[in-house]
């Protein structure tokens, strides 16, 4: 078997068969099942809640989850330090986390959360101390260009 397009583009560019299902288009199947519960809607949620009622664990589910919307991200008030600018400021963060986490104050997922975030902060100040150190270095290399490798420097300047 030969390849007649060649490597790396067996497919032609473009849908040569329409745009797709157009916006706001429903699945048959949907369709279908809509149609079945059509005027059966009411019946159907009372039948449930009956269940619900004599102890049928399934549709007391179903219910309680109609009831009870799922839990979602709350405000969580923990004392960090004031900077978290430096690696020591993250690190007594991280601290913080920990003790709230093991004192009951945060979750352990929302402790999770938290030390992502620190950590990835903590790599920002790392890059940050790096960038620092290195325009240090170019500008004392400069200066020494700029004197002449004879001169002597000062590590002041």
């Amino acid at each position: 078997m030969s390849n007649r397009q060649g490597s790396g583009r067996p497919f032609q560019a473009g849908n040569q068969y329409g745009k797709g299902r157009p916006p706001g288009s429903r699945n048959k199947a949907t369709i279908a099942m809509e149609a079945l519960l059509d005027g059966e809607g009411e019946e159907i949620v009372r039948k449930t809640i009956d269940l619900a009622k004599a102890g049928d664990q399934t549709a007391l589910r179903l219910c309680m989850d109609r009831l009870i919307s799922p839990r979602r991200e709350r405000t969580v008030r923990l004392q960090l330090p004031a900077d978290l600018t430096t690696i020591q400021g993250i690190s007594d963060a991280m601290a913080a986390v920990l003790k709230g986490a093991a004192e009951g104050e945060i979750t352990p997922g929302e402790a999770v959360q938290f030390s992502m975030v620190l950590e990835a902060n903590r790599a920002a100040a790392d890059t940050q101390a790096i960038e620092n150190r290195l325009a240090e270095l170019e500008r004392r290399v400069e200066i020494v260009k700029q004197r002449g490798p004879d001169e002597p420097t000062s590590p002041t300047t």
